[in-house]
């Protein structure tokens, strides 16, 4: 067991920001991230997902992007930017290394881990919700001939080339997929409500109302739910010409699956080869289950970035701070708030 400082958890971008800032306070701390390499879960984008196309990326505190071609995959350009901070900053990050679990050591937070147990005074949790997508459930799923797949398993348009493929989410992904998609196959949009498209070219992922209200939902101890999803869909010129060709037309949420596709209540059918659930991620937060932190209303109550019921843990890129600008604010502030309570602890007898 080593003693530290902080543990941060994750070096997606609320992380690397959460290290730069306790890098640059000289706090002792170390960063443990479960991927092979640097980038978080823009590794595991989709490779027709281009950085001219993604919703946003915001820069990392104290060096921009830089890349100037539109064209280039997501998944390639933002790892090594990742990268290249990592090792400009001089960030102590270990990979990969899975955290098993965060529980309490009386004094210290123990973080039990796959490279080892740190014994640390505070932990910063930036793990993001890549490796948890949501999958919903509805009567006669397991009956589907053919395939399901969710948006974290997609890989680009051409292996649906002639099928049916529905696509089910009200989101950005969802619309992203159709407009690959569509080029390619037969395809019907279904969504929960009703999706919302702004009169905007670009919506703020950061758009105030969202915020406010995903803040609201993590004060009770409720999920956080998506602040992305909360802003709208941006009116792209793509997208105008999708809605305008019809491909954009969402039908509302099917009651049942059947082997060969869908049924709606009205006794309405539609034949499908391809389910896609666009269904949206859910954070990942099961290590932090030995602190019972788990509200009754399903969520972890927090404060501005610090459980409420474990003051030695922040968790950024969570709730409000899901977004990659709200990420960037959040883990400044969670830096700021662990390293005065790093030294009122080190100044203690």
């Amino acid at each position: 067991m080593e003693d530290i400082d902080v543990v941060v958890i994750g070096a997606g971008q609320a992380g690397l920001t959460g290290s730069y800032h306790l890098q640059r306070a000289g706090i002792d701390h170390v960063v443990l991230d479960h991927g092979d390499g640097p980038g978080g879960a823009w590794r595991h984008r989709w490779p027709s997902l281009r950085l001219g196309g993604v919703h946003g990326i915001h820069d990392l505190p104290g060096s921009p992007l830089r890349e100037t071609d539109g064209a280039r995959p997501a998944a390639e350009v933002v790892p090594e930017y990742f990268g290249r901070y990592e090792y400009e900053q001089e960030l102590p990050v270990l990979r990969p290394v899975k955290v098993d679990a965060v529980r309490d050591g009386g004094e210290r937070l123990l973080v039990d881990s796959s490279a080892g147990t740190w014994a640390a005074r505070a932990v910063l949790n930036a793990t993001g919700t890549w490796e948890n997508p949501f999958w919903p459930h509805y009567p006669g799923q397991s009956s589907f001939a053919g395939r399901q797949l969710h948006t974290a398993d997609y890989h680009g348009p051409e292996e649906f080339r002639g099928r049916r493929v529905i696509v089910v989410g009200g989101g950005i992904s969802a619309v992203e997929h159709l407009l690959e998609i569509a080029d390619v196959a037969e395809t019907t949009w279904v969504t929960r409500r009703p999706p919302e498209f702004t009169d905007a070219e670009f919506t703020p992922v950061d758009g105030r109302a969202a915020v406010a209200e995903v803040e609201r939902r993590v004060r009770l101890g409720l999920p956080p739910g998506s602040v992305v999803s909360a802003t709208g869909l941006p009116n792209t010129p793509a997208v105008q010409a999708a809605r305008e060709r019809g491909v954009l037309n969402p039908l509302p949420m099917f009651e049942r699956i059947t082997a060969d596709g869908v049924e709606w209540a009205d006794g309405r059918s539609q034949r499908a080869d391809v389910i896609l659930w666009a269904t949206g991620f859910r954070p990942v937060i099961a290590h932090l289950a030995p602190l019972h932190l788990r509200e009754p209303g399903g969520g972890i109550r927090v404060a501005g970035t610090r459980a409420v019921a474990e003051p030695r843990l922040h968790l950024v890129g969570y709730g409000p701070s899901a977004s990659t600008i709200g990420a960037n604010r959040a883990g400044r502030a969670a830096a700021r708030e662990i390293t005065e309570f790093v030294r009122e602890r080190s100044r203690k007898p």
